[in-house]
């Protein structure tokens, strides 16, 4: 039974997009490992920008200095 953890950050993701990750992952899963697909689990938590860094510094202050 894979279980597979997708982490993003919370920047406007709609179901439709997650959905096809969901959608994708199991298929890789299937296609690469011969998994069943009925017992594979995929998960996306969504994290805001302040909880999440990059070198050091949060990705809401990388945003603000990117624009």
């Amino acid at each position: 039974m894979p279980y597979v953890n997708i982490k993003i950050t919370n920047e406007g993701a709609t179901d439709q997009q997650k959905k096809q990750l969901m959608e994708g992952v199991t298929q890789l899963l299937v296609d690469v490992l011969n998994k069943n697909p009925s017992t594979t689990i995929v998960v996306i938590d969504e994290v805001e920008t302040d909880n999440w860094g990059i070198g050091g510094v949060p990705v809401t202050e990388l945003r603000k200095k990117s624009k």
